[in-house]
């Protein structure tokens, strides 16, 4: 049987705009999900699609989806309550793997847990491939090339020109109070270290004269852009999707480390965030996301604190981002393009310039 490309939560808001992402590109996916009629009902409507029944409570349904050389894209999230059945399934088939997630916690799982099994099954795990974190290991992997040998660290910035959390998706919610509650990293002095999340915060020059705050968070750059640059002793990354809510939210994140160190305190705040902010609830629409843009920024710098180079990003919004990211990376490793097996970052599995070349399909470019 021919590779297939297979949509596990293709009913959520982000795997439907993965699914048409596909459709778009020419690809006939597999749609699954764990409600029968809805995804019966978006396999028709996208052209007679195939596709399956499967929920993350019942492994076994996940586990039957995939087969040796098949692509698994995972969009079930929070990724730290429900991500882990697709990977496992994706490991026991030898099937590649590609996730939404923009999770810390979920993404040291990956590359730390999972990733040398993936290594050993001969299959690779391209965990945070959307708008969390692509473009910022494309920015900083580029930076870093220009830069050269002397780079010893990189500062990354990440922001939505007009939008807010008032936007975001069911999903993104559910993550980001998930990534509030986990224990956070961050690559600094040459080694992986715990960094709650919004502890540091950095003004960045958005536009000319125009300057924006953003917080301190754990990304898959962390991991994935040492490994193509060795001389790297810090990375910072930082999200600016807050806006003037920036440091208050310092402050709350210092607060909830405070909670949190208190035992059991951990999960019932969870458990009360579980209640408050649920996933699958729908999203922006097409008019809202047209009406956001997307702006990543990178700079490289020598052990002395000299700036070598710098690179911006500007694109679409970060929900069609990361679709059209999903969906060009599923028909590149289908394709037999990806670069390895175990846990990959963004530019080791695909490299750099095909990275770059796949993010301006998508629609972020430098500028």
């Amino acid at each position: 049987m021919a590779e297939r490309i297979v949509v596990f939560g293709a009913t959520g808001y982000t795997g439907d705009l993965t699914a048409r992402a596909l459709v778009d590109r020419g690809v006939r996916p597999v749609l699954a999900a764990r409600n029968e009629a809805r995804v019966r009902a978006l396999a028709e409507e996208l052209g007679g699609l195939e596709w399956a029944v499967a929920d993350v409570e019942r492994p076994e349904t996940v586990r039957a989806l995939v087969q040796r050389g098949d692509v698994l894209i995972s969009t079930v999230g929070p990724f730290a309550r429900w991500g882990e059945p697709a990977v496992e399934a994706a490991i026991g088939a030898g099937a590649h793997y590609l996730d939404s997630t923009g999770e810390g916690s979920f993404i040291r799982a990956v590359f730390e847990r999972f990733g040398p099994g993936a290594e050993a099954a001969g299959c690779g795990l391209v965990t945070a491939f959307g708008y969390d974190w692509v473009p910022g290991n494309l920015a900083g992997g580029l930076a870093l090339r220009e830069a050269g040998e002397a780079a010893t660290r990189v500062t990354i910035g990440y922001f939505n020109p007009g939008t807010g959390a008032s936007s975001m998706s069911g999903g993104t919610q559910a993550s980001a109070a998930s990534v509030m509650l986990s224990p956070g990293f961050a690559w600094h002095g040459g080694r992986l270290v715990g960094e709650r999340a919004a502890r540091h915060g950095r003004s960045f020059e958005l536009f000319p004269g125009k300057h924006a705050r953003a917080i301190s968070v754990a990304s898959s750059e962390h991991f994935a852009l040492p490994r193509i640059h060795p001389a790297l002793r810090d990375v910072d990354v930082f999200l600016g999707w807050f806006g003037p809510a920036s440091e208050p939210m310092r402050v709350v994140s210092a607060g909830m480390s405070v909670l949190t160190a208190i035992p059991g305190a951990r999960d019932v705040l969870q458990g009360l965030f579980s209640h408050l902010v649920k996933g699958s609830t729908g999203g922006p629409d097409a008019a809202a996301r047209a009406s956001s843009t997307s702006v990543v920024l990178a700079e490289a710098y020598d052990a002395a604190g000299t700036r070598l180079a710098d690179v911006r990003l500007e694109g679409v919004n970060g929900y069609d981002l990361t679709a059209r990211f999903l969906a060009w990376g599923a028909q590149t490793a289908a394709a037999g393009g990806l670069q390895g097996t175990g846990a990959l970052g963004p530019v080791d599995g695909f490299g750099l310039d095909a990275l770059e070349a796949g993010c301006a399909e998508a629609g972020i470019a430098r500028v």
